[in-house]
């Protein structure tokens, strides 16, 4: 058997948790990639009440599902982020249009989180850690270095009582290199993690289909990290880029799937992600975790496209050779 194939359920925020996990057993996957803010997860609950996380435990267990990651990416969001009306969507409603609240809750939430992954016997965090200097990616009017360095250390402060309690509870966090991120591209993700490095419990969740879209190549992405060994989970997800001598890569404040658009995201095996550079690289550094599918292609039917991206996921993955391939021929 091959490293697990997880789901996702960040974008199955609609199906309740028995029923996601029935079909997502259904769907071909060996686990879940439990989110902690949608399918009726109570997160308050899972930190105090005993009987809840047997519930959640038996439920994963009946339907022959493994879960070896959560996922906080709102939640953690509302930590970084600069005051933004959009984070409405992610805070409790009572906390609507009131910036400074919805910051202190994401703190207080976040740091919950690994209090609760451990009590599920869970190890990795994956999520989000906002940024306050995100609309500055392009440097019109001027960003001078002092902004940049400020946004990377006000990170910093704010995350590090949180990475206290996830150090506390033996838990790693995995941030997703993506667009809307303090780290967003190769050199951010560098510069993050040289700020912390006084905290080896935070790292990476590699996600391919943010990079490709860039320009960067998603699997030597991946190899220079798992060589500082700051990778500690893999999402599998595709992208294709569309350039057509009209669109562009920032998109045109046109939404995802729409055809006009430069690149979209697609369902496993339909985009331009080279998966076996990036099995081959696992292979290599000897990650055996989760490959957890986040499916998102508005093109196409979710429950079709994710048990085919699950048969895709299995497929694709083989295992490390155990000897030289010329050894055979040795006297």
């Amino acid at each position: 058997m091959g490293r697990p194939v997880t789901l996702c359920t960040c974008q199955w925020a609609d199906i309740e948790f028995e029923e996601l996990c029935a079909l997502a057993k259904k769907m071909g996957y060996d686990g879940i990639e439990l989110a902690t803010w949608v399918n009726g997860f109570d997160l308050d609950r899972a930190a105090t009440d005993d009987g809840y996380i047997s519930y959640i435990k038996d439920t994963l267990k009946k339907n022959g599902l493994i879960c070896e990651a959560l996922a906080a990416h709102i939640v953690g969001q509302c930590v970084g982020d600069a005051p933004d009306p959009r984070l409405d969507n992610f805070a409790p409603a009572k906390l609507a249009d009131k910036p400074d609240a919805i910051r202190d809750w994401g703190i207080a939430t976040m740091k919950k989180v690994p209090l609760v992954a451990k009590r599920l016997g869970i190890d990795v965090v994956t999520g989000f850690t906002g940024s306050s200097i995100w609309k500055y990616f392009y440097s019109f009017p001027q960003t001078t270095a002092e902004m940049v360095e400020e946004g990377f250390d006000e990170i910093v402060r704010l995350w590090s009582p949180i990475m206290d309690e996830f150090r506390k509870h033996g838990v790693k966090f995995a941030l997703e290199v993506h667009p809307g991120e303090i780290a967003f591209d190769y050199y951010s993700t560098k510069k993050l993690l040289e700020k912390f490095k006084d905290y080896p419990e935070f790292g990476l969740n590699f996600d391919p289909s943010h990079l490709l879209w860039q320009g960067v190549t998603p699997h030597l992405f991946l190899q220079d990290f798992l060589a500082e060994g700051r990778v500690y989970h893999v999402h599998m997800k595709d992208a294709a880029v569309t350039l057509d001598g009209r669109s562009g890569l920032l998109g045109s404040h046109i939404d995802f799937g729409d055809l006009h658009r430069g690149w979209n995201f697609r369902s496993l095996g339909h985009g331009q992600v080279d998966f076996e550079e990036i099995i081959r690289v696992l292979n290599a550094y000897g990650y055996d975790g989760p490959l957890s599918v986040e499916w998102e292609d508005s093109g196409m039917d979710r429950i079709d496209g994710a048990t085919e991206a699950a048969a895709f996921v299995k497929k694709v993955d083989f295992k490390a050779s155990d000897i030289k391939f010329d050894e055979a021929i040795s006297n």
